[in-house]
């Protein structure tokens, strides 16, 4: 049984088709995209750094990044190269800043082919659509990444563990759950998986579309995001 829209066979190729390539990311594509880059920028990305954008989907975070960064400072990851390239086809105004190699198909977190000058990572509104061990999955693996200096992500989170069990209604509207999409983990779990691999976690404090909570990794020992300064 396929629980998540996205693992449907062909459902990004029937997206694509329809000139549905924005739409199939989740919508707001011009608010979220701008916020993504907002949250980055503020968080000291600078254009000679390396963005690693997990689950890029058709680039909605990734025709901001692409301008701003140096070329070829961009990496994207996803399920599907498919949407990717779509996305780099339609939303890039010079797509030679990206080159095709940046773009890969990876549906495990494992980063296969991804340079180790990564500097920075984000990962948005994508682990609301996987359960919670992808997290670790995804801390796990980045430990690779030896300068990476910050990775950004979100989730839903439920309040308590009574809460947590059961469906959950989010400040911005969407009911999440604790065994199917759109799925909720409580803030207490985002620390253990933290602790267990390695990192750090800071809470922040900026609400997000849907009501997703934004949280920034640290390697043990580092230094807190520069908006918690």
């Amino acid at each position: 049984m396929v629980l998540n829209p996205y693992d449907t066979d062909g459902f990004h190729a029937r997206a694509i088709a329809d000139g549905r390539h924005r739409a199939v990311v989740g919508g707001r594509w011009e608010e979220t995209g701008r916020i993504q880059m907002e949250i980055l920028r503020a968080a000291g990305l600078r254009p000679d750094h390396v963005l690693l954008d997990i689950g890029a989907g058709s680039l909605r975070l990734g025709c901001k990044a692409v301008p701003y960064l140096d070329p070829g400072h961009y990496w994207a990851t996803d399920a599907s190269h498919a949407l990717m390239s779509a996305g780099r086809a339609a939303e890039l105004d010079e797509p030679d800043r990206l080159p095709p190699e940046h773009l890969v198909e990876d549906a495990e977190f494992a980063f296969p082919g991804v340079p180790g000058d990564v500097t920075h990572a984000i990962a948005f509104a994508v682990f609301p659509h996987l359960p919670m061990a992808w997290i670790r999955r995804a801390l796990t693996n980045l430990r690779r990444f030896e300068r990476l200096e910050l990775f950004l992500f979100t989730v839903f989170l439920a309040p308590d563990d009574i809460s947590a069990a059961r469906p959950f209604r989010q400040p911005d509207g969407v009911v999440t759950h604790d065994t199917r999409p759109p799925y909720h983990v409580l803030e207490a779990d985002v620390a253990h998986m933290a602790r267990v691999t390695g990192w750090q976690v800071t809470r922040q404090d900026r609400m997000l579309p849907r009501g997703q909570v934004l949280f920034a990794a640290r390697r043990d020992g580092g230094q807190p995001a520069s908006e918690n300064r």
